[in-house]
């Protein structure tokens, strides 16, 4: 969903978080997550690791940028576009 578009008040579905459309929603699925709720204290970096793990490849790293988004939008931050997370990506993990 667009990040403009998100209302804490109303999310049910894992296309409700900011930056998550269908595919990304059948990603956080296949992590085990069903509710927005289980996103609150996880580690995007450990839920990116585990996606690659369990899809046999190298997800692109605007995956992880999605994931640190929608981390931090469920502990409490602002809905912002994945991208907003591509620096603190790099400066953690640049050779991705």
């Amino acid at each position: 969903m667009n990040p403009a578009k998100v209302r804490r008040d109303r999310l049910e579905a894992l296309t409700d978080l900011p930056n998550i459309g269908p595919s990304m929603a059948g990603d956080l699925r296949l992590l085990g997550l069903r509710h927005p709720r289980e996103l609150a204290g996880q580690d995007a970096f450990k839920l990116y690791r585990r996606l690659c793990e369990l899809t046999g490849c190298r997800q692109d790293p605007c995956v992880l940028d999605t994931l640190l988004s929608v981390v931090d939008f469920a502990d409490g931050g602002d809905a912002k576009p994945w991208w907003h997370y591509t620096e603190q990506r790099k400066a953690r993990w640049p050779s991705l």
